[in-house]
């Protein structure tokens, strides 16, 4: 599933994120979901999230 709808990322989800220093490369980064930064429902690059591990960056896929 990908990250562009809010309404599919809860906190406690496991998500595979684009960190903004790994934008060029494409290089994702896993971890859990702590907080939603995004407060728009829809994001074409992705949802806003911030990691567990304190890392920020866009919601590329939802992990199963």
């Amino acid at each position: 599933m990908d990250g562009t709808n809010r309404v599919n990322i809860k906190q406690g989800s496991p998500v595979l994120i684009v960190l903004k220093k790994d934008q060029r490369s494409g290089k994702l980064t896993k971890g859990i979901v702590k907080d939603i930064l995004t407060k728009s429902p829809h994001h074409t690059h992705g949802i806003k999230v911030r990691l567990e591990s304190g890392e920020v960056g866009r919601v590329k896929e939802i992990c199963a």
